[in-house]
């Protein structure tokens, strides 16, 4: 397999997290986003989209990180990501969705440049804008886990799609200075998960293109 990712996509560190706590080897394709590479002719032909990550798995190519992480589980099917019974794989995609659909497209690099290049908005303002909907989002997430119990990650005492998501948006949040100190439950499973070798290997630090 061979993963197209940027070191600081949180999407792409989604996929990365999966892969690792399955155990799958892949090549790593760096695709600088910041630097316009998602446009060029090669990944323009793998990518319509211009988006990472993308999965090549032999002929088979993958976009969308959670439809991808789903491919996985289903493709290997251990650890399992999601849960056996349809309540618990409901419950699990919800808090994934709280994050990758209602904090992520308001506060990823697209939207941030079209802030700052097309409505003149500050650096300050722009700051304002990703700390708003990243600390008033994981609100949710956290009501949510409250209402899950106390299992040591999203969903039980094992990682889920759902620690795949919520772990790449803790690093986004701390790079940013958001406040993390409402959402208690939030940062207990995050730090769960950091004592995982899957999510250090998979961190951005830890990608050959990390600046």
């Amino acid at each position: 397999m061979q993963l197209y990712s940027y070191f600081r996509s949180s999407a792409s560190f989604r996929v990365r997290i999966a892969l690792r706590l399955k155990g799958l080897a892949y090549d790593y394709v760096p695709v600088q986003i910041a630097k316009g590479e998602q446009f060029q002719p090669a990944f323009d032909a793998l990518a319509p989209a211009h988006l990472v990550p993308l999965l090549k798995d032999g002929d088979a190519l993958l976009s969308q990180s959670l439809a991808i992480i789903e491919y996985l589980d289903e493709t290997h099917p251990e650890p399992p990501l999601l849960p056996l019974d349809p309540l618990g794989r409901a419950r699990v995609r919800a808090l994934a969705l709280d994050i990758a659909c209602e904090i992520h497209p308001l506060d990823n690099l697209r939207v941030l440049r079209y802030l700052v290049k097309e409505m003149k908005v500050g650096e300050d303002e722009k700051n304002r804008w990703y700390r708003h909907w990243v600390e008033t989002g994981l609100e949710a997430v956290e009501r949510q886990l409250a209402q899950e119990g106390r299992g040591r990650f999203c969903f039980g005492d094992t990682p889920t799609l759902a620690d795949c998501v919520l772990v790449p948006q803790i690093f986004n949040a701390q790079r940013m200075d958001c406040r993390t100190e409402h959402v208690p439950n939030v940062m207990r499973v995050f730090e769960a998960c950091m004592q995982l070798e899957a999510f250090r290997e998979a961190q951005p630090s830890a990608c050959p293109d990390a600046a």
